[in-house]
Order: structure tokens, then sequence, then C-alpha cells
């Protein structure tokens, strides 16, 4: 059979949820670029309409309907175009995550999601019902199908019967979010399923960052054969345009079929140049750049304009503050030094070359002094003990008070810069380093905020180079290290990776090799630690499991496995 020619569009944009009214003119303004440029069919990402995930949003029947009402404000708008975007669709009392087909001023048709991902970060089932009908759809010879996300995931899914009844193009639209090696496995599934249904595959995803999440976009487009004939970047948005040449299948299922339009044009129009597939980011840059996304989303969607973070000397908060510059600006960026008698002018040092260097605000606020009347104050109540973490851990609640006083004078938004090691481990001070707003990094083990700090350096030197190589230390008692109570962090954060991410239990953690007293000790802290993590601030998902929406251990729990 001919080959017919399609311009194909995927809008890869960045929505913001519950700004249905802003979504919907990013939607018609990207509408428009396409038509300008000679798209004929245009797709956007899944509930592109209401941002996603709008969680229990969609429990309010105002918010559903008023998706509902600015989806038939947008249809009113299309002209010759057909996009299909992504909206909650409402019926008989159920609502749907659905993509809607939209052509020439009217909603011609509506997919909805059949297959409710329940798991990780989803929680679909909570809200929608499942669809159940599979409408095809034709643009002149070519007949396409919709569907939504996890629909593509599965061989014997909605993608198996939109096959089966003819379709050659299927347009799947995401909103899949980000974890380091995330696109890897994506790019697995979307070209096994092209080859194995002879189907040209177009992969619309959503960018942007909301709460814990980042959308790394990277949407595609997949012949036949399973080879990528283009692709968007990582973390921005773009309208990718592509020109197709699709086979029509023979046999097509002319039941219920919705025909948009008999007849393509004949193209006249300048062929689209051949978008070479963008150079696949370094994998500690491709963390550097959703850790950007995620905190310049989070502190511009909440609100923020300006960041404040307490320096210590140390790489955590260097790494913190180099990030929010990138993302910020250095003029939206303060930091401050807290120092008390355990201070070393080493730290000091190291603190005000990195805001030299960064070009950001410095203050620097002795806390000493107050230090000093807590202890005066609790003297008479600790009579006869010694001296223990209790008097750590007031140093670092009052550089939390101090922090947070900032940010109600001056409206910032504190920046927690604790790692995943040690919010695995409960080594963090709750109402202390642990009070904020958002806890960048809350994600990132050690070991890999040493390569992300040495990557940001190649781009420019802004960390000094002894916060990269001097001993980590919380500097709270005399010649304090972190080693005095955990371990090396090569070794820590295997055994977190085994248990926290990849819940093994602790004879598998030892048949790898760790010494049982360490594998024991360290289960045992992050076991001890949940009370804590459940009250930290919100942390930028970088890994498969995140604590938080990822990981749900119970506070109480007796169980030790």
């Amino acid at each position: 059979m001919k080959k017919e020619k399609l311009r194909l569009g995927i809008a890869q944009i960045n929505c913001t949820v519950g700004d249905i009214s802003g979504n919907a003119g990013k939607i018609l303004q990207y509408i428009q670029k396409a038509q300008a440029q000679g798209v004929e069919l245009l797709s956007f990402p899944e509930l592109a309409l209401t941002g996603y995930p709008p969680e229990d949003l969609l429990l309010k029947a105002k918010f559903v309907s008023d998706n509902q009402n600015a989806l038939k404000d947008i249809a009113g708008g299309v002209g010759e175009i057909c996009v299909i975007l992504g909206f909650v669709d409402r019926h008989a009392d159920k609502i749907y995550n659905a993509a809607a087909v939209l052509y020439k001023g009217k909603v011609r048709g509506v997919y909805r999601k059949m297959l409710l991902p329940n798991y990780g970060v989803f929680d679909e089932q909570r809200y929608f019902s499942a669809g159940e009908d599979i409408p095809l759809f034709r643009l002149g010879k070519i007949a396409f199908s919709v569907n939504i996300c996890e629909d593509i995931w599965h061989t014997a899914g909605p993608l198996e019967r939109q096959a089966k009844k003819g379709s050659s193009l299927i347009i799947n639209i995401n909103a899949s979010p980000y974890y380091a090696g995330k696109m890897k496995e994506r790019e697995k599934v979307i070209r096994e399923q092209a080859r194995k249904h002879k189907a040209v595959i177009s992969y619309a995803n959503l960018i942007g960052g909301q709460d814990e999440l980042v959308f790394d976009g990277q949407s595609l487009v997949v012949d036949s054969s399973g080879r990528i004939i283009s692709c968007a970047e990582a973390f921005k948005e773009e309208l990718l345009v592509t020109d197709l040449e699709i086979t029509p299948k023979k046999s097509v299922s002319s039941k219920s079929i919705i025909t948009l339009k008999d007849k393509l044009p004949v193209s006249v129009k300048k062929a689209v140049s051949s978008r070479q597939r963008p150079k696949p980011l370094d994998p500690v840059a491709e963390v550097y750049e959703a850790l950007l996304l995620g905190l310049r989303d989070y502190v511009s969607k909440n609100g923020f304009r300006q960041a404040v973070i307490g320096l210590s000397g140390g790489v955590d908060s260097a790494l913190v503050a180099s990030l929010a510059v990138d993302a910020l600006g250095k003029e939206n960026v303060t930091g401050v030094f807290m120092p008390t008698r355990y201070s070393s002018q080493e730290s000091l040092e190291d603190a005000q070359q990195l805001a030299q260097k960064l070009g950001v605000r410095f203050i620097n606020i002795s806390i000493e002094q107050t230090y000093a009347m807590y202890l005066l104050v609790l003297e008479p109540h600790f009579s006869g003990r010694e001296r223990d973490i209790t008097e750590e851990n007031l140093q670092a609640r009052i550089r939390g008070n101090i922090l947070m006083a900032l940010s109600n004078k001056f409206g910032w938004l504190v920046l927690t810069t604790g790692n995943k090691s040690e919010m695995s481990t409960g080594y963090a001070t709750l109402y202390g380093d642990m009070a904020g707003g958002l806890a960048v990094i809350k994600d990132v083990p050690k070991t890999l905020v040493y390569k992300l700090s040495r990557y940001r350096n190649s781009l420019g030197n802004v960390i000094p180079e002894r916060i990269l190589t001097k001993e980590p230390t919380a500097e709270l008692r005399p010649n304090q290290k972190d080693r005095d109570t955990l371990p090396a962090y090569e070794e820590l954060d295997p055994i977190l990776k085994s248990y926290v991410e990849e819940d093994k239990d602790l004879k598998v953690i030892l048949a790898s090799g760790v010494r049982q007293d360490i594998a024991e000790k360290v289960l045992r802290m992050v076991d001890r630690s949940e009370y804590k993590r459940r009250q930290s601030p919100p942390g930028i998902k970088i890994t498969p499991k995140a604590f938080g929406r990822d990981r749900r251990m119970p506070i109480t729990n007796k169980y030790k496995g």
C-alpha cells in the first residue's frame, strides 16, 4: 500500500497542577505554533490541562468541571489541525484519566486510560476508573489510536488491541517522572512495542517539577522497525515536529472508526529538517539538570523568588548553594554561616570563599551567645548528667530558628542541605538542620553529592577544593567526624541502596560481603529514623525509590528483617 505523509507534532510542555487557565493558555499557544509549522496531528502530555498529578484536587467536583469547560473552550479554537489533549473526563459519576481528540471545533472522541498504575509514586486507582473502549481514528488513509502512559508498558495491554484493529500510528501521552536511568527503560519498551506491533509510536512526555517529582520530557518518535526517528531534549519545553511516511495497514476494522479527514493534502510544505537525536547527558549531568529543574519549579510555582541556605563550609551546603544559584540566579540566594565554639576557622574561610565564587550575599551570624544562654537555662534541669547529643542538637536547632526567622522576615525559602545517606540513617536534627521548605538533595546519596560537586566545578570552579577533600564533620563537638557515627560513605551508601531502594533483607545484604556488625547498625539506624523522615520537607526524587511518595514505612513498627 502506498505510504501516507503526515506532519506530526509533540508539545513537550511544563504544566502546573491546578492552573487550568494557565495550562490552557499555554496549550493554545502551542497549537498556534504547531499550525504555523504545518503540523497536522499534535499531541500534548498526560493530564496536560490539569497538571500531573492532581491528587485530591480530583475529589473536588468543581475542579473536574472547570477542566471540562476549559477543554470545550480549547476545542472551539481548533481548526484543521488534529489535537490530542490529556484531561480529566467525567461520566456517570466516575472520572477518568483521558485523552480528547479535537478537530474542527469539536471533541471528536475520547480515550480513557485502561491500565491505572498503583505503585511507587502512583496511586491512580484512588481516583480514576479504568476505561474500556478502544476508539480508532482516521486521518486520510492512516488509522491511529491513542493511549496513555502505563497503557504502553504492557505487552498484552491496550496497544495490542489497537494494533489488531489496524492502527499504524499510536499516539501515547505521558507524565512519566524522572529517575536516573529511566530513559533507557522507556526507550527499550517503546522500541520493542513498535517492532512487535509494526506501528509508528509517538511518545509525548511532560517536563517540569511538581513537588517531589521531576518530569524530564525526552519525548520521541519511533518507526515501525523500532528505530528512533526524532527525540526532544531533556528538561526543556519544546515543540518536536517530525515528518512521517506511514504505510497504512491493509486490514482496518471499519466498525466505529471515527474519520477526521478523508484525505490528507498532497504536501507542498518545506520538509522538516531531519532532527538529530540530542546527545544523551552524562549520568551525573542528568541528575544535576533534574535537581535544577525541580528546584526552579518548586520555588517559582509556589510563589517564592529567593532562597536562603545555611552554609557550614561542608560539601552538602556547597552543592545546594551551587544548585540554587544555577536555578534562581545569584541575586536571589543568601548564604548564612552560624558559628559556635566548635566551628573551625577553616569552615568559615571555606563558606566565605564559596559565597564569593558564587556571588551570593553572605551573612555571618554567631549563635555562640544564644547557645551559651540555652546551656545556662537548662543547666539546673540537666544537673548530674553528662553532655551528649542533646547539647549538639541545640546548636542545629538554634540555626534552624535563625534561618526560619530570616525566611519569615524576608520571604526567603529555606533550602535544607541533608543528603539521602543522612536522611536514611537519621544523622540529622529534627527541627534543626531538617527545618526548611525544600530538601533539595534529600534523595542524593553522599557519594553522589561529591560527584555532582565535581561536575559543577567542571562547568566553572565555584566549590573550593578543600571542601571536596576534607573529612566530613558536623562540628557540633570537639574534633567530631561523621565516621564517629557512620561507616565510611563508600561503605554506607551501597548498604542503603540495598535496604532502602531494593528492599533487600539483612541476610541478602550480608551475602554481598558486608560485615554483620556494620550492616545491623545501619539497618537499625534506618528503621529507628522513620519518625524523623515523616516530618522532613519534600525532596526532589532522582532515584528509583525516594523517601515519601515511593517508600511508605509505618512509624510504629516492631518488625525487624
